[in-house]
């Protein structure tokens, strides 16, 4: 089976309510950076979880920006790429409460 499925899908975030565009690599809330755990692999929709994977950490990969995301319900911790339209003072923020506490 195939690891990523493209999938084309608006929505409205769970956390925010706010209307997210999809396009098929929108994996998460572009103003709070929150998702829901839906898939196994990127695209499937196969897991039953349905948790809200709220932004824990942020930080550079091979000079990109990554966020940490943790599952409110099952613990499930995933890695995804931040995209340019995401709200980088929401980033900032985050990356500064783990300066704060380093």
């Amino acid at each position: 089976m195939k690891k990523f499925q493209r999938r084309i899908e608006d929505f409205e975030c769970e956390n925010c309510g706010a209307f997210v565009a999809g396009n098929g690599y929108t994996n998460h809330c572009p103003e709070c950076l929150c998702s829901k755990h839906v898939d196994i692999n990127p695209g499937d929709r196969l897991n039953e979880c349905g948790g809200l994977m709220r932004p824990v950490n942020a930080f550079l990969k091979n000079q990109e920006w990554i966020l940490e995301q943790k599952c409110e319900k099952c613990g499930e911790v995933r890695n995804i790429k931040v995209r340019e339209e995401d709200n980088k003072k929401v980033i900032e923020k985050i990356v500064a409460e783990k300066v704060k506490h380093f």
